[in-house]
């Protein structure tokens, strides 16, 4: 990543977390991708699936969104593309990512990633990375990216309603 923008959202509990997932999946096309990073408990998974529950929401659908954690990929079809969502908390570096076919995923899905440093060098420079972390009795989460689209997309997040 060349230059490096970012910015902080507080969650103040889980319905926070739902709004701005519901907020991200309005924003999101095919190709783009999001990296969740964050500890055990951060709400990376809350986050991926309240995305994904809106996008199918929005088309009509209703699925149950579990973890991938043991099954490492989970996919969903919104009508308009399909949506990945992977955890590579089991994965040990990039050749096994390259064997779930995550890559060839980033050039035409949505693609929600957990525990992303086990991508390696494989992450897209697109890429528009959340950190979730605990903050007092809620979470922070903060937004980095160097894509030009994610500059001017997440001005509109409207994290008041």
């Amino acid at each position: 990543m060349d230059s490096t923008f970012s910015f902080c959202v507080p969650l103040s509990d889980e319905s926070d977390t739902t709004m701005l997932g519901r907020q991200l999946a309005a924003l999101l096309q095919p190709g783009d991708t999001l990296l969740f990073a964050g500890s055990i408990g951060a709400g990376k998974t809350h986050l991926a699936r309240a995305i994904i529950q809106a996008r199918l929401a929005a088309s009509g659908r209703r699925e149950e969104v579990p973890s991938p954690t043991y099954t490492l990929v989970q996919s969903y079809t919104d009508g308009m593309c399909e949506i990945w969502h992977v955890d590579l908390y089991r994965i040990t570096g990039p050749d096994e990512v390259v064997e779930l076919g995550i890559v060839e995923a980033f050039e035409s899905c949505i693609v929600l990633v957990e525990w992303p440093d086990r991508l390696g060098n494989l992450a897209p420079d697109n890429a528009l990375r959340i950190d979730l972390r605990a903050e007092g009795s809620g979470r922070v989460a903060r937004f980095a990216w160097s894509s030009l689209r994610w500059k001017t997309l997440l001005p509109a997040l409207d994290l008041a309603s």
